[in-house]
């Protein structure tokens, strides 16, 4: 026997419809309102059975974070393509994540798109966790009716971006810790070994070589103003530093600092422009029109040099210029991309031909990587030999000439 649901549903430009249907379950009833054009957002059995209690979803981690979103919208776009309501995989999601911050967050949309506001309206909400090129591919998903596939789409490009972002971890965490290892190790010896031959040397007395008494005075400035001058002044400069980081001028500077970095300017060029290929594909597939999808770019690239370059392009497409002419101007944009866009927009697929740039750059950035790795651990350890060994032979050369020294 059928049953009757009542359902809500939206029509492809927005707008909100109710009504029942007699059918034999809620898969049934989604797909007759599918093959209307409609997007469901919740479907109910008249007799108020509760359909929220059968899918069980892994819990999210800790934190919202880029992980945790990829996690979101691929489970999201799961159940979206089960024929799961909107509302219910809303309430599934905000049952299972164990993070406090995402429940709150899925628990707003869920209430927001319950009372009839979009998806895309309701996550634009909530900023911190969804950004902008999140909820212009949600909103054209919802415009075109392939939310599931635009949700798709979405984690596949988030993955991507974590993916491509803990690779650069992975480049820049190992030097940076055998650094602060090398700059422990000095520090313990200024402060703890140097001031015991500085002892044993005023009782010799005589003239020390030149190492060693630049090597005791540095000792003596560390242990005298290291901890109550030094690491306050460190401390307030970090904090300086990071606030002028923060201003458009200040990134801005710092950014193309980092570019002409040996070595490492490179894999912070290649990852900029995989981010920048890769959010663009993504946005253009989605249906997201060039001018709000360039000025998305240019928000989420993470890099200044590449962000004027993208607002640049946008007002020379603005005024009616083609993509990929005005990217020659920015040297930042190597000619190989800005060709592959050009015959991608010649031949109507510049998406697919900035998905290609992205996974070239993507293997790029994994070459280098490994490069990096192989090439910095000798040099590191070379680099705290000769840090160490220059300290020591700083303080055993008077034991060299011991003889002259004693009166």
């Amino acid at each position: 026997m059928a049953n009757v649901f009542q359902y809500k549903v939206r029509d492809r430009t927005g707008k909100l419809l109710t009504g029942e249907l007699e059918a034999d379950d809620v898969t049934a009833v989604v797909t007759r309102l599918r093959q209307q054009g409609f997007m469901p957002i919740s479907i109910d059995r008249k007799s108020g059975l509760d359909l929220n209690t059968s899918v069980r979803i892994p819990g999210l981690t800790d934190r919202v974070k880029l992980k945790e979103l990829a996690i979101f919208s691929r489970q999201f776009a799961t159940m979206v393509s089960a024929g799961l309501t909107l509302l219910r995989s809303l309430v599934i999601l905000e049952e299972q994540t164990q993070s406090k911050a995402l429940t709150k967050v899925v628990a707003s949309v869920r209430a927001d798109v319950e009372a009839g506001n979009s998806l895309s309206e309701s996550m634009a909400k909530h900023p911190r966790a969804f950004n902008d090129l999140y909820v212009a591919m949600i909103r054209s998903g919802e415009s075109g009716g392939v939310l599931d596939d635009t949700m798709l789409r979405l984690a596949d490009t988030i993955e991507k971006q974590l993916e491509l972002r803990q690779k650069v971890k992975s480049a820049m965490s190992y030097p940076a810790m055998a650094m602060s290892l090398i700059l422990v190790i000095m520090a313990a010896m200024l402060i703890f070994i140097v001031p015991q031959f500085k002892d044993m040397y005023a009782e010799l007395g005589g003239e020390l070589p030149l190492p060693t008494q630049i090597l005791l005075f540095v000792s003596s400035l560390v242990v005298t103003w290291g901890l109550p001058v030094g690491l306050p002044l460190v401390i307030i400069g970090i904090f300086l530093f990071s606030r002028w980081k923060r201003t458009a001028g200040g990134k801005a500077v710092y950014d193309r600092f980092l570019l002409k970095i040996p070595v490492f300017g490179k894999l912070m060029h290649k990852t900029a422009l995989a981010r920048f290929a890769r959010t663009l594909s993504a946005l253009l597939r989605s249906g997201v029109p060039i001018l709000e999808a360039l000025d998305i770019v240019s928000d989420t690239v993470n890099n200044a040099v590449v962000s004027r370059g993208v607002q640049d392009v946008k007002e020379s497409v603005r005024g009616g210029e083609s993509l990929a002419a005005p990217l020659y101007a920015h040297k930042i944009f190597p000619p190989m991309v800005v060709q592959m866009m050009a015959v991608g927009e010649e031949t109507g697929a510049l998406d697919n031909m900035l998905e290609k740039i992205a996974d070239f750059y993507d293997s790029e950035v994994a070459a280098t990587v490994d490069a990096l790795t192989s090439l910095i651990e000798p040099i590191l350890i070379v680099t705290m030999g000769i840090a160490v060994g220059a300290m020591l032979i700083s303080l055993y050369l008077p034991m060299f000439n011991i003889i002259k020294i004693i009166k």
